[in-house]
């Protein structure tokens, strides 16, 4: 069975320096890879204003993973965890096509 392709977009508090953002960063880069999934990328997209306050903040950094998963494991572990993290304001994940 072929690998599925799948897409999280999360965003990061526009208040967090840059070195407790890469520390995010790299604690849910290896929440996926603990669990079974293989990361293709993960990068920054842009720090964007927000159409509506959310938490309080008008902005916030768009972080990208692209990765691979045999299950559901690590999508889920990572949509509990970041519902939970005061850092992360929002997050989506999307299974991707092709």
């Amino acid at each position: 069975m072929e690998a599925t392709r799948y897409e999280i977009t999360y965003i990061v508090r526009p208040d967090l320096d840059d070195a407790a953002k890469t520390a995010l960063v790299e604690r849910f880069d290896k929440i996926v890879t603990d669990n079974g999934a293989t990361i293709v990328d993960s990068k920054d997209w842009s720090t964007r204003r927000f159409a509506y306050e959310i938490a309080n903040y008008n902005e916030g950094t768009y972080h990208i993973i692209n990765l691979t998963a045999n299950d559901d494991a690590a999508l889920n572990e990572f949509d509990r965890l970041a519902k939970i993290s005061e850092d992360i304001l929002r997050h989506m994940i999307i299974k991707r096509e092709g």
